[in-house]
């Protein structure tokens, strides 16, 4: 795969998969906190989609896909994650939290002021600044080139090797006659 096609996968995924986890996210800590409010219990569903928001948040930082997927990602969620200091420090109402559904508003707020927001934000953008994610895979160099010996046919070992024809002996370090 192409640099470019890999940059272009990598800001489809960067516009794509952070929304979800910021749904995942913010319903996974919203409805397990409420269930552990009024009634004292685990919400099962909840830790399980904490858990899928998990696996895609660990794809978006870690995948060789592009590093562009993580940098957007990041920078979405550390603006979302600055915006509650923001609004502490200047007194200015600037996130609508009424927008949000129960579940999703709760999650928002607890994960917003408690600074979660910014870490997840801050660790994808750290992601996305080692140098190796923006390089692609060298393509001639992984694969072994085949020889052509003096006995007529290629032989993918060694120049200087007679080919071999019989069952292979692992055992065996090299090919002996």
């Amino acid at each position: 795969m192409s640099n470019g096609a890999r940059h272009a996968l990598g800001v489809v995924a960067g516009l794509l998969l952070p929304p979800l986890v910021a749904a995942g996210l913010w319903y996974g800590v919203g409805d397990l906190t409420l269930q552990a409010q009024q009634s004292l219990r685990i919400s099962w569903v909840a830790v399980g989609v904490l858990a899928a928001t998990a696996i895609v948040l660990a794809f978006l930082a870690g995948s060789r896909l592009s590093p562009v997927a993580s940098l957007l990602g990041g920078l979405a969620f550390t603006a979302l994650g600055v915006m509650p200091f923001v609004e502490m420090f200047t007194g200015v109402r600037l996130l609508p939290v009424d927008l949000l559904p129960g579940a999703f508003r709760n999650g928002f707020t607890t994960s917003a002021y408690s600074g979660l927001l910014v870490v997840v934000g801050v660790t994808l953008l750290v992601a996305s600044l080692f140098p190796s994610r923006w390089r692609g895979s060298a393509r001639g160099l992984a694969e072994p080139g085949e020889y052509e010996s003096s006995w007529g046919s290629a032989s993918p070992q060694s120049p200087y090797l007679p080919p071999h024809h019989g069952p292979e002996d692992a055992t065996r370090p090299m090919y002996r006659e």
